[in-house]
């Protein structure tokens, strides 16, 4: 049984030039409210829009309109890895998270009358997990639904040095959908790469992978990306190690991202829309 899409609220620290209405604020003239300025009728022939104030003031007997600029759209992407790695989760697969994440994100920009995208990548573009942007984002709902049952093969993330290509040159939201378990040096390019866009890092981490591991015994650990096996002999000085280590790894994570100006979202235990709720009260909106 399929569960209800939760929708979560967000907004944008620019201005679209989107030149579609939409519900954010823009550098585009047209039919909103706010008010831009005055210019001559022969520049901005609206007759609908003429100040006779402002007309009667002007000693060169000037017809003056008032101008302003609309609501505009804005693209909304999703670039979600499908590397090895998103095949773990405890709990849940971050796969199946990324899933419920991409249909919160269609619905939330569907709502919000902005287009909907979404680009898969493991080593490279995955092609067939690529919807182009729509307003009615139908069959990426759907393709976010078949994702909750992909099993990702042995493959890294390499592909998210490509992921600019299905970017529009417009300004866009992305999220950015990753448990970002690779190199951080492909990781620090790809961002160079993304800075024109309002990226929104969603972190995808598993307490199973490093804090509830025993602290005794014999286990055997494959790695997700290259399918190579191993025979750890865990003791608590052992575990503690492994734990430090992500903490490392998140904090180097997070001074990445705040280098770039994204803050990062982690989530440990599924997706919670009102969360990215309060993320964009604290971030943007602020």
């Amino acid at each position: 049984m399929q569960t209800e899409v939760k929708q979560f609220s967000y907004q944008l620290g620019w201005r679209s030039r989107g030149r579609r209405p939409g519900s954010h604020n823009s550098t585009q003239r047209g039919m909103g409210m706010e008010f831009r300025g005055h210019t001559t009728l022969l520049s901005y022939p609206d007759p609908r829009r003429i100040d006779i104030r402002q007309t009667i003031r002007d000693p060169l007997e000037q017809v003056y309109v008032r101008i302003f600029n609309q609501k505009s759209a804005t693209p909304v992407f999703v670039l979600c890895d499908m590397s090895g790695s998103m095949h773990f989760g405890s709990y849940q697969r971050k796969i199946s998270v990324a899933a419920d994440i991409t249909q919160s994100v269609a619905k939330s920009a569907t709502a919000s009358s902005d287009p909907f995208a979404f680009v898969g990548f493991d080593d490279k573009l995955l092609e067939e997990w690529h919807c182009t942007p729509s307003f009615r984002p139908h069959h990426a709902m759907e393709m976010a639904e078949q994702l909750k049952d992909y099993h990702p093969g042995h493959v890294g993330s390499k592909g998210i040095l490509d992921v600019t290509r299905f970017l529009p040159r417009e300004r866009s939201l992305v999220f950015l959908i990753s448990d970002f378990h690779m190199p951080m040096e492909d990781l620090e390019a790809a961002l160079a790469l993304m800075l024109r866009h309002h990226i929104v890092p969603m972190v995808l981490w598993d307490e199973a992978e490093y804090r509830t591991l025993p602290e005794f015994g014999i286990a055997s650990v494959t790695d997700s990306e290259t399918g190579a096996r191993r025979t750890l002999f865990l003791r608590k000085k052992y575990r503690d190690r492994i734990i430090q280590h992500f903490e490392e790894r998140r904090a180097a994570i997070h001074a990445l991202f705040m280098r770039f100006d994204m803050p990062p979202f982690f989530i440990e235990h599924g997706f919670d829309a009102d969360a990215l709720t309060d993320y964009f009260h604290q971030y943007v909106a602020a």
